[in-house]
């Protein structure tokens, strides 16, 4: 309050009181406020995650919610993201559910960032369970922008992004491998010429780094351009954004391109009555390299680097459609005498690979929905809301192979003459579409009685609906491959055609409901529940239910705690319910028979009692703001049991060769605590803002089948009492430094086959051999921290933004290390191969260079690293230009990603969640 007295002109500012303010969080099939919150949910800071410059939404989460961890799957342009919320608790897929203007989803890589006006991850059963048996995974509810009530406006908002690769190994030259292989050989045999000491002497070598000659600066551009206004009954938004990314592979061959609309439209036609519209188009276009970069990558760190990338001009086999070496090649001083390709082991040329690639991936999407809102009673406080929605996915995957390369004598009679690779050349195509129709319908009461006793309650049902069908052609043998006849009428006939189709559909009718008191603003109880019945059980199980109930004390509004002035909230919380998993394939409880020549054959036994995942999960909380909520804090414990896990268990050989069948069994606990704290100072010239949040995760395997003790890969195990698929195999424990030390280690091996400088595994049951016995659990790809903090201010027109983002307590299977570094094959290595044992004394971590196996044939600990790391996620400057004429506002910003990593993984990117092979 201000005086007026004499004067006519006032500066006023005004500073958000944050302890007033009743914020608003988009929860299920509605909002709250947030003091009433009981169950575990975040609410993602929309300006941090717009600041990210992440054109995939689901990568901008990264570091910005404690118990999120999102990871990258290759890091190639459009390439998936897995999200996990609070760990992995099955054996099948555990994505989260999205929830976008109230129409669920599994996949938004569609949606633009700048689009969304709120994000809200629900993390346990009392926040998910009215999302009932697609919730286990978590659900994250997305609310887009809207038109707002005012004169139109228009933003535009462009960025150019420049892409380096990084943390790429350091490859042997040309002198370097040699010498490398030189010694390898003399370490593997013991008669005859080495052929690379001949090589070194006689033959004129390349020097070829195919990292460099594989990898270039990438870029990108983002276009949006969006426009809102309307007025008091009708509000109007339209958004166009156009995002390109070129990436850092050399050429035009790992392109991504994503176009997107979208228009929100709102009429409030009477003082009860609202109707709207949200529409969102996206055409999403992908060139894919090969197998998403790995097999590129792959063959540019193992290809020698003595084989150049071109042929010699001079070389027989020339051409200018076919320039690239492969095998066998002119090497001076002859066309008739080549490198042996044995000797070198001679991989696909990388450089070849991605010249010939040529593999498109398209998708069409557009996602929407109608709703209407009524409000009935003088009061307006009984609410009818029905919502209708669609989402079309339409997909066209064109991928021809071409063929290419030096002939290598195999491959049938008719193709005799062409390149090994690609033999026959081919065109493979797809065709897809997929469309889920939602109507959900609600009705909402709400009402406060007396000052003192706030009521909701709100009952509702849903129906989705979903078909898919999908046609796969291909041809071989094109006799002219130039990208005009790349189409299937031009390809060879007869045995070269193949064709296939099919089509799937499922659906889900939901009954649910939800109520919730509060007495005083103090004590809160609330409960929900939720009835699916789905079309992927039989109708011995159709029905599941998933309940939940929670309880809230905001113990800072009890009359003894009025009088402490630095204590602005305190409340405690609990949950307690239980979620669904039906994510299996279709018509899994059916049995499938086929029919050939006449004869009936059962491909796969049904299991018609195959029920729902169950997910009980319970949950601890405590909430506090400090200093007028300028300090916030909050801090969970959450226990979650999933039981009744689909396995897919393989019948006696008895019963036929049949697919294994669908069961209900396994166990699986994730435990652990999660942090929150944000700091807020806005009430002085110099503004900023701190959040940070930490994660801690116990994963353990609790049961399986009486007749399934174990589930295993080449490379992991899942088993009771250890984590899902941890890493399972030997345990390395030194060197062989002597004939001495392996006959003594080996005592109960005839004639042991280990020299010295192989591998020394650790003999588990002390048999005296190395065997299957020996192996044992030796990591685990499931983080047990996972942590994020950032940092934004503003000063006089300046904004700043930093954020970091770290995992700490996992491991990863460096399959890379495993084919360059410690393979038998003479693949380039990389420099730590230099430091390898070399005599008695010489190394105890690193085996001797050989061309026979020794010990790096096992699965071991030599290739689980510790894959923690902390990286500099992002960083951005940015200036507001002010007074321009015509312009409200006016930003110039600068903006980097991923700027360090600190790990100690040897591995390209210890984020990444596959395999590097």
């Amino acid at each position: 309050e201000i005086e007026i007295g004499s004067q006519t002109n006032f500066d006023i500012e005004l500073v958000p009181d944050l302890a007033a303010i009743e914020e608003l969080i988009v929860v299920g099939y509605g909002t709250k406020k947030k003091r009433t919150v009981t169950g575990a949910l975040s609410v993602v800071d929309i300006s941090d995650l717009e600041s990210t410059r992440n054109p995939d939404v689901t990568k901008a989460l990264q570091g910005q919610v404690a118990g999120v961890q999102v990871s990258s799957t290759s890091g190639a342009p459009g390439d998936d993201i897995q999200v996990r919320i609070r760990g992995e608790g099955t054996i099948g897929n555990i994505n989260p559910l999205y929830i976008i203007d109230g129409i669920p989803t599994r996949e938004i890589k569609h949606l633009n960032p700048n689009d969304i006006k709120s994000m809200t991850v629900l993390k346990d059963a009392a926040a998910s369970a009215i999302y009932g048996s697609r919730a286990s995974g978590g659900v994250i509810v997305i609310t887009t922008k809207k038109g707002e009530v005012g004169k139109l406006s228009m933003d535009v908002n462009y960025f150019f992004g420049i892409l380096q690769t990084s943390n790429l190994p350091e490859m042997l030259n040309g002198e370097q491998y040699m010498n490398t292989v030189e010694k390898a050989w003399d370490n593997t045999y013991t008669t005859g010429t080495n052929p690379y000491t001949v090589d070194k002497a006689t033959r004129e070598l390349a020097d070829v780094d195919y990292l460099d000659e594989l990898f270039e600066s990438g870029r990108s551009h983002n276009l949006q351009l969006s426009a809102s206004g309307g007025s008091e009954i009708v509000q109007l938004l339209m958004s166009l954004s156009y995002y390109g990314e070129n990436g850092t592979v050399k050429g035009d061959k790992d392109k991504l391109q994503r176009l997107t609309f979208r228009t929100n439209l709102n009429a409030n036609l009477t003082d009860r009555l609202a109707v709207g519209a949200n529409l969102s188009l996206s055409h999403w276009t992908q060139d894919a390299v090969v197998a998403s970069g790995e097999s590129l990558m792959r063959f540019a760190i193992i290809r020698p680097p003595v084989l150049p990338v071109y042929k010699n001009v001079n070389d027989p086999t020339y051409s200018e459609t076919n320039p690239f070496t492969d095998l066998p090649f002119y090497t001076s001083p002859g066309y008739d005498v080549g490198l042996a390709k044995a000797t070198y082991e001679i991989a696909s040329n990388p450089m070849a690979m991605l010249h010939y690639n040529d593999d498109k991936r398209q998708v069409f999407k557009t996602l929407g929905n109608l709703f209407a809102e009524y409000a009935f009673l003088n009061d307006k406080s009984l609410i009818f809301r029905t919502n209708l929605g669609a989402e079309i996915s339409l997909l066209h995957n064109k991928d021809f192979h071409e063929n290419f390369g030096d002939d290598d004598g195999g491959g049938s009679a008719i193709d005799a003459g062409l390149g090994r690779n690609n033999r026959p050349n081919s065109l493979n195509e797809e065709r897809g579409e997929t469309l889920t129709t939602t109507w959900n319908n609600t009705l909402s009461y709400a009402k406060t009685f007396n000052n003192k006793h706030d009521l909701g309650v709100m009952l509702g049902t849903e129906y989705i609906d979903s078909y898919t069908s999908n046609t796969q052609t291909s041809r071989n043998r094109y006799t002219v491959s130039t990208p005009e006849f790349r189409y299937m009428d031009y390809g060879g006939s007869g045995l070269d055609v193949w064709n296939s189709g099919t089509a799937s559909e499922w659906a889900l009718f939901s009954l649910f409901g939800t109520a919730s008191y509060v007495h005083n603003n103090k004590y809160i109880l609330s409960g929900s529940m939720r009835a699916d019945a789905s079309s992927r059980f039989s109708e011995n199980n159709q029905w599941g239910y998933f309940p939940s109930v929670s309880a809230g004390w905001v113990i800072s509004e009890e009359q003894f705690l009025n009088t402490v002035a630095w204590l602005s909230n305190l409340k405690l919380r609990g949950s307690w319910g239980q979620l669904g998993n039906q994510e299996i394939d279709d018509y899994a409880y059916l049995t499938l028979v086929s029919q050939t020549a006449g004869k009936v054959v059962i491909n796969r036994y049904g299991n018609p009692d195959l029920k729902w995942e169950t997910s009980t999960q319970s949950n601890i909380g405590a909430d506090i703001g400090l200093f007028s909520n300028k300090v916030q804090m909050s801090a969970e414990y959450f226990n979650i049991l999933t039981s009744d896990i689909l396995l897919p268990i393989g019948l006696p050989g008895v019963v036929g060769d049949v697919q294994p069948t669908i069961l209900n069994a396994g166990e699986v606990r994730n435990t652990g605590f999660e942090f929150t704290l944000n700091y807020r100072n806005y009430d002085r010239e110099f503004k900023y803002n701190v959040n940070a949040n930490l994660a801690t995760l116990n994963n353990n395997v609790e049961a399986l089948h009486s007749n399934l003790p174990y589930i295993s890969t080449n490379i992991t195990r899942t088993q009771p009492e250890h984590p899902l698929n941890a890493y399972y195999g030997y345990k390395m424990i030194g060197i062989y430094q002597n004939q001495i030390e392996i006959n003594s280690h080996l005592s109960g091996t005839v004639n042991p086959i280990e020299q010295p400088g192989d591998i020394k595994f650790n003999d588990l049951n002390g048999d005296g051999k190395i065997n299957s016995d020996d192996r044992d659990f030796i990591g685990s790809p499931i983080p047990s921290l996972t942590y994020g903090a950032s940092f934004s201010a503003e000063y006089k027109g300046f904004d700043f933004f930093m954020l970091f983002q770290g995992v700490s307590g996992v491991d990863r299977f460096n399959d890379g290390k495993r084919i360059v570094d410690w393979d038998s094959r003479p693949f380039n290595y990389t420099t730590n191969i230099l430091g390898a044992w070399d005599g008695e004394g010489s190394s105890n971590t690193k085996p001797r260079v050989a061309l026979n196996d020794n010990g790096s044939s096992k699965i071991s600990s030599v290739y689980i690293e510790d894959a923690s790391y902390l990286r500099l996620k992002n960083i951005e400057l940015g200036y507001n230009l002010r007074k321009i004429k015509g312009i409200q506002n006016l930003r110039i910003y600068a903006s980097a990603q991923n700027l360090f990593t600190i790990t100690d993984y040897t591995g390209f990117d210890p984020e990444s969640v596959l395999l590097e092979d």
